[in-house]
C-alpha cells in the first residue's frame, strides 16, 4: 500500500479555543475512518512552519487518499497537500535498478 504525507494547515476561524482542536480532530478522524475504513493511519505531528500539522498514512491508491484529503479541508475548514513517499529503504533499490551514465 502506498505511503502519503499529508500537510495540513487550518484556518483560522477552524477553532475558538485549543479544547476545540481535540474536538475537530476527533470528529475529522472519525469522518475518515467512517469513509475511508481502508486507510492506515502511521503518525501525526503537530509541526511549527507554514503548516499546523503533518500526517503520514497509507491509502489503496491515489484516489483514497485524495478522499482523505477532501474530507479534511471540507470537515475541518483547512488546506491540504498530498505527497506521496517511498521509504529509503525500497528507494534505494529503485535506484540500483537504474542505468549508469551513457
Amino acid at each position: 500500500m502506498p505511503t502519503f504525507i499529508m500537510l495540513t494547515r487550518l484556518n483560522p476561524d477552524a477553532v475558538r479555543s485549543p479544547k476545540g482542536l481535540e474536538q475537530l480532530e476527533r470528529d475529522a478522524m472519525k469522518r475518515v475512518r467512517e469513509q475511508c475504513p481502508e486507510v492506515e493511519w502511521l503518525s501525526s505531528y503537530a509541526v511549527l512552519g507554514p503548516c499546523d500539522y503533518l500526517d503520514v498514512f497509507k491509502a489503496n491508491d491515489i484516489e483514497t487518499a485524495a478522499r482523505v484529503s477532501t474530507l479534511l479541508r471540507t470537515f475541518g475548514h483547512a488546506q491540504t497537500e498530498i505527497w506521496t513517499a517511498t521509504e529509503w529503504d525500497r528507494f534505494k533499490e529503485i535506484v540500483r535498478t537504474l542505468p549508469g551514465p551513457v
